[in-house]
């Protein structure tokens, strides 16, 4: 009989052990842990992938909050900022866990090349749930969503200006039609702190096309949300703290970290984003900068030939705010001039 209480007593302590131990990837986190470690993408029909992550476990119990950032690799002020979590994080003082994995896109690190992988030239934030048997990119997602989204209860994609792009930081809120997940996750978005928030209400609802990263955790039933600070690869230490605090200030929110979480008081709702696109290839040249408000029908922009010779001029569609204006003189047919948010005529009900 005492064989017997031994060997339950020891299969007790191993339980509650493995419990308190948090895994993501080959990271390993005991209670009050901070854990290096990767998400390993097998090669398939191209080269394999290691995706660097950190998993800090909290002392105490609580939620689970990922931190993704890098699925464009030259979006540096967003890859800069969880280098910042990662740094300031103390398990000690956390009640949860927080993964974070702050450059997926390494590849498009390493080489410079904006928007897409350079292996596969797919986006990394167009494939979710991803594909096990896919090119690297769709792999790369497939293993994302096992090993991060389905580890976490809610996620924040971080972004910021691409080399080409201009843009005034903003956040998403998703509507999903779940009224208590929808409230969550726009109490996140205001907890975040950034005062222009886009109402995203066009996401795809099937999880398994699910697309975006913050869209497969939303149509998992975790409430998430997608921002955006920096501009032109530029890590202007203002976007950086911007993105950094934010996290910070949601683990608040979810009572992660000690102290009272401070909201958004005067937020600029986003009802619609429409796009003004080029029809031709030349040089361009804006009228306009990031966060300027515009009358419909402004000129934003023109576009010459490459002696100087007029091709178009780029007016407003719509009165609203440049959440975008393109930040490199390079234009080709079918590209992006800006974006342009079409502020909500009253402030959507909580």
């Amino acid at each position: 009989m005492r064989n017997i209480a031994a060997l339950l007593m020891l299969f007790f302590c191993t339980f509650v052990l493995a419990q308190e131990r948090f895994v993501a990837g080959t990271a390993s986190a005991a209670r009050g842990e901070k854990a290096y470690g990767a998400i390993e993408v097998p090669a398939g029909v191209d080269a394999a992938l290691t995706i660097p992550l950190v998993v800090a476990n909290g002392a105490k119990p609580g939620p689970v909050l990922a931190l993704v950032s890098g699925l464009h690799g030259t979006e540096y002020s967003s890859i800069i900022a969880l280098e910042r979590v990662i740094e300031r994080i103390d398990p000690a003082r956390l009640s949860g866990t927080v993964i974070i994995v702050p450059l997926v896109n390494i590849n498009s690190f390493e080489q410079k090349v904006p928007h897409v992988n350079p292996i596969d030239h797919k986006s990394m934030n167009r494939f979710y749930p991803g594909k096990i048997d896919g090119t690297q990119t769709e792999r790369a997602s497939f293993f994302i969503t096992k090993e991060v989204v389905d580890r976490c209860d809610h996620l924040i994609d971080l972004h910021g200006g691409d080399l080409d792009e201009s843009l005034r930081p903003y956040s998403y809120w998703p509507l999903t039609g779940n009224a208590m997940q929808d409230r969550m996750s726009r109490e996140m978005a205001l907890a975040f702190g950034i005062d222009h928030i886009i109402i995203s209400a066009d996401r795809p609802k099937d999880p398994a096309a699910s697309r975006y990263l913050d869209n497969t955790a939303n149509t998992r039933g975790k409430a998430s949300i997608a921002v955006e600070a920096g501009y032109a690869g530029t890590t202007e230490t203002d976007d950086i703290e911007m993105l950094a605090n934010g996290c910070f200030n949601v683990m608040r929110y979810f009572k992660m970290l000690p102290g009272n979480p401070t909201f958004v008081q005067n937020p600029v709702w986003l009802e619609n984003v429409q796009s003004v696109t080029s029809n031709a290839n030349g040089i361009f040249y804006p009228l306009v900068r990031r966060g300027t408000y515009v009358q419909k029908g402004m000129k934003i922009g023109f576009l010459t030939d490459y002696v100087d010779r007029p091709l178009a001029d780029f007016v407003a569609p719509v009165a609203g705010v440049i959440t975008f204006i393109r930040a490199v003189p390079s234009m080709t047919k079918g590209e992006t001039v800006a974006s342009i948010g079409i502020v909500a005529a009253k402030s959507p009900s909580d």
